[in-house]
């Protein structure tokens, strides 16, 4: 038996200091300010002094190994104890050479297979408990809406760039909440803004049902992060 460990990271590798600047804070507003989520990476350590994720690469496996928290594509933010598994070492290597086979790098999806969709099934098959809700949330989101435009591949890539821009969109309003309240009730300049509590159900509602951005904000994109995987000899048993 032995414990299983999250390692939680803020995405900042947009190429981009502006974009990650933008990201961290996005991560403080709905992570640490009300509690909804973020833009994270995840990883799972067990056995040893590395932990396991999953990114894209061309060629070969996605999943990966580093040394624990300190993976250098991202911000480390935190970690999180997520139970005990009583699989042995051999057991969970055996583990670990069959997600390597089942997730390969070009499968990588920023909505539907990225790298906290890895760590669920990892952390399922050591029988231990899933991610926070939080950790994954906007893939959820976007998982959703995606479903919702379609099928066709228009619409696809029409919904995930949306998606991408959910945060970017996000920031704003919240900008805007700070705006509101600098700004007084009786300008007629903030008669058709709307309210800061407004604005924080708007999105509240769209991480919780998956509802998209309005036409105007998805013109502009955030831009979609990147995961570089690279394979990593597993352990010998």
């Amino acid at each position: 038996m032995t414990e299983v460990v999250l390692h939680i990271y803020d995405v900042t590798n947009s190429g981009s200091d502006k974009t990650n600047n933008t990201i961290v804070q996005i991560n403080k507003f709905f992570k640490d300010g009300i509690g909804l989520g973020g833009i994270f990476h995840s990883a799972v350590q067990v056995y040893g002094d590395d932990e396991w994720s999953f990114g894209f690469c061309e060629q070969g496996t996605g999943v990966f190994s580093c040394p624990a928290g300190k993976n250098p594509m991202y911000s480390y933010r935190e970690c999180i104890v997520l139970g005990n598994t009583n699989h042995s070492i051999f057991k969970v290597n055996e583990i670990l050479r069959e997600l390597s086979r089942e997730w390969p790098g070009h499968s990588y999806d920023l909505l539907s297979k990225n790298c906290n969709h890895f760590c669920d099934e990892f952390c399922e098959r050591l029988g231990v408990q899933k991610l926070p809700g939080w950790v994954n949330r906007f893939a959820h989101a976007g998982d959703a809406a995606v479903e919702i435009a379609g099928t066709t591949a228009f619409r696809l890539r029409q919904a995930k760039t949306e998606i991408v821009t959910a945060s970017k969109v996000a920031y704003r309003f919240f900008a805007g909440v700070a705006s509101n309240n600098s700004a007084s009730p009786d300008c007629p300049g903030n008669s058709g803004r709307g309210t800061p509590r407004f604005q924080a159900n708007w999105f509240k509602n769209f991480i919780t049902t998956g509802a998209k951005p309005s036409g105007s904000d998805s013109e502009e994109v955030l831009g979609q992060q990147q995961q570089h995987g690279t394979e990593t000899p597993l352990r010998q048993n």
